[in-house]
């Protein structure tokens, strides 16, 4: 089902108007995916569902699959989610993965082991949990971090380091940015700083400026898309509602695939979207 077409927000000092929808490339069809957390039953179904939405629709176009970043945390099977990720679950198609604040918190906690007294506490646990580490719950101190982080040294395979020391923090398709939390208003695409793009919350969530291109983010959760002139948030907050959810963007046009899709549904029914 389409939900609409996507507008942009003309500025107040132009003199000829803009190109007024924001669309993709001719014969692309890019999906981009929200924040996994762990969810690997989620992860599985999603990608289950967009296999069949381009084999029913879109044989013949481009096909590009964006994911928005945090993949790790909170839920309870981080490596498994990895381990899919990096064996490629669309080899036909151009996939791209981000990096999110989540990703950059297991690299944090590797140089720097007394960080993991508070990642513990935003999902760290739960993904130590998930490469066997389970004498982690025990850890409070600095110093039992150490040990905990000499011991995930040792587990963390080569690939999946390698695969989270390599992300990408956004990516650009036709009149679209993808990003994972957002971008610092006022300040051109091509000079936003990484932390920004991994950590920014309510003073891009809040703005109404014209960043150039509509911005596809993730990073904060809500019970339903938000979708504003000059953003698209899909953190539908996977770990806990079981709703992962990817955007379907073609041409002008642009609809969701979600999992738990009739809850999904009376989400968005009871807030009215």
């Amino acid at each position: 089902m389409v939900f609409g077409r996507l507008f942009r927000k003309k500025s107040r000092d132009e003199e000829a108007p803009r190109r007024s929808i924001a669309s993709t490339p001719a014969n692309m069809r890019v999906y981009a995916v929200g924040d996994v957390h762990g969810r690997l039953d989620l992860l599985e179904d999603l990608v289950g569902r967009i296999k069949d939405d381009v084999e029913d629709s879109a044989r013949d176009k481009q096909i590009k699959i964006i994911f928005l970043g945090d993949y790790v945390d909170r839920g309870m099977d981080s490596r498994g989610v990895l381990d899919l990720l990096i064996a490629n679950p669309f080899p036909d198609y151009e996939t791209i993965y981000l990096k999110g604040n989540h990703e950059q918190a297991i690299l944090d906690f590797l140089r720097e082991p007394s960080f993991g007294t508070t990642w513990k506490y935003y999902g760290g646990l739960e993904t130590l949990h998930s490469y066997g580490l389970t004498d982690a719950l025990a850890a409070t101190t600095p110093e039992d971090f150490e040990d905990v982080a000499e011991e995930f040294r040792s587990i963390l395979p080569a690939e999946h380091l390698k695969f989270l020391s390599n992300l990408p923090a956004r990516e650009t398709v036709g009149d679209f940015c993808f990003v994972h939390a957002g971008f610092r208003p006022g300040i051109p695409l091509d000079r936003q700083v990484e932390e920004d793009m991994l950590w920014i919350r309510d003073s891009f969530l809040s703005s109404k400026h014209d960043f150039g291109k509509v911005i596809v983010h993730g990073h904060t959760p809500t019970e339903a898309p938000v979708l504003a002139r000059n953003r698209i948030g899909i953190d539908t907050g996977a770990y806990m509602t079981g709703v992962l959810t990817a955007l379907v963007l073609e041409g002008d046009e642009y609809r969701f695939l979600q999992t738990g899709e009739a809850k999904a549904k009376r989400r968005r029914a009871k807030a009215g979207a």
